[in-house]
């Protein structure tokens, strides 16, 4: 069933302001999206009715509680857990990478190994290689193969063997928006017992996801990605949860998988994570009780994917039309989100984003915490790149129009 774009950016009041007397522009989805009406609704009735903590039978506290397992059971569908209770939250992925890289490599020892890539954010490569250092544990660092735009998987090959302990890697670029085959990292790891923790951050909001099919033993992903809260939550085995040793308060819970949850969770937040959920899945255009919410988010996706492709088909004939421009990344819709790291023959990237944002279009510049992919490409030092990316709710008009600001950029 196709998307009804008109319908959904309705829903956006960011996407129906005036900035300046003009409609802004948003392509800056990988760093974050916008969000719903219902989704605001949801933070703000918990906040404005039910604020309280867990452990009360005061009616706040009883909703509550109600709260945070709402959202565990709406990641559980959006994941495809096998329980709610694989399902822990925290602050950002980036706390939850570093709070569950102490507790696994809390035994590493010196003839241990470990795997990251460049292709990741490095909120999932500092994570490991802090834990590495202060255990002596040697990390390996698998390099972007510059034809496909994914890992060089025959270097990962390579470098995996009895000793690998861990290989943690991004399900899909926040840079170069390159789908990287999960399934098969994940085969290559469990070929030596290593574990698997796989950030989906920037997946999540474009492809539907299936920590069982990939048997994976860890996955982070963000709210705010997928027009949700600035909350973040994790999928972990049980095994895990259950047997390893979270860093927390003593006399806190031992219980999986609020062992896991630090402090005071962000209630308001995991209020309008499940709003977001729904929300997304509401885009099957399915709404009948015989539909499970983990249904109706697998047609969702499936409708999502076919919209946005339309959108990177679109975006990638533009830019290939372009002289001089050089795109970092996928030049096809496959295996590939709608997000596109390109350099133009003239300016650098900062200066073509400030052009955009003098005209109300959002478009980020610079390395995007890919560290290890831009200092693989020589152009960290050189400003790293303009990254233009969309979600669902983006349109061909508005990538016609940042089209027409490059156009007026080149010809300045």
């Amino acid at each position: 069933m196709p998307l009804d774009i008109n319908a959904i950016r309705q829903q956006f009041p960011a996407l129906n302001q005036s900035v300046e007397g003009k409609t802004p522009i948003f392509f800056d989805g990988p760093g974050g999206s916008q969000t719903t009406e219902t989704t605001l609704n949801a933070i703000r009735d918990y906040f404005a009715f039910y604020n309280a903590n867990l452990g009360s039978n005061f009616f706040s506290g009883v909703k509550t509680t109600e709260v945070m397992q709402q959202a565990r059971e709406a990641v559980a569908a959006l994941v495809n857990a096998p329980s709610a209770d694989t399902i822990s939250f925290g602050g950002s992925a980036t706390m939850l990478m570093f709070n569950f890289s102490r507790a696994i490599g809390r035994d590493w020892q010196p003839d241990d190994e470990i795997i990251v890539t460049a292709a990741d954010h490095y909120s999932n490569v500092s994570s490991w290689q802090h834990i590495a250092k202060d255990k002596g544990v040697t990390v390996h660092q698998i390099a972007v193969d510059e034809t496909t735009f994914e890992i060089d998987y025959d270097e990962l090959a390579s470098k995996i063997n009895n000793n690998t302990k861990l290989i943690a890697f991004t399900h899909a670029s926040n840079t170069l928006g390159s789908v990287l085959d999960a399934k098969r990292i994940v085969e290559m790891a469990k070929s030596v017992g290593a574990l698997i923790f796989i950030d989906a951050v920037h997946y999540a909001p474009h492809f539907s996801l299936d920590v069982q099919h990939l048997d994976c033993d860890f996955l982070v992903l963000s709210a705010y990605k997928f027009t949700g809260p600035h909350v973040a939550a994790i999928y972990a085995k049980t095994e895990h949860l259950e047997g390893l040793i979270p860093y927390k308060v003593e006399p806190a819970t031992e219980v999986a998988p609020n062992r896991w949850e630090q402090g005071t969770q962000n209630f308001e937040g995991l209020a309008g994570m499940t709003a977001a959920i729904e929300y997304l899945a509401s885009l099957s255009g399915q709404e009948s009780a015989d539909n499970t919410l983990r249904n109706r988010l697998e047609t969702a996706f499936d409708n999502i994917k076919a919209y946005e492709q339309t959108l990177s088909a679109h975006f990638l004939d533009k830019l290939k039309a372009i002289e001089g421009v050089t795109l970092y990344g996928k030049k096809s819709v496959e295996r590939r989100s709608p997000t596109f790291a390109f350099r133009l023959p003239k300016g650098t990237p900062a200066e073509f984003a400030d052009f955009c944002a003098k005209r109300v279009v959002g478009v980020g510049a610079g390395n995007f915490y890919a560290q290890g992919l831009c200092e693989q490409l020589s152009i960290m030092e050189d400003g790293g790149v303009i990254r233009a990316g969309c979600l669902h709710y983006n349109t061909i008009e508005e990538i016609d129009v940042l089209f027409d600001l490059i156009d007026e950029f080149l010809s300045a």
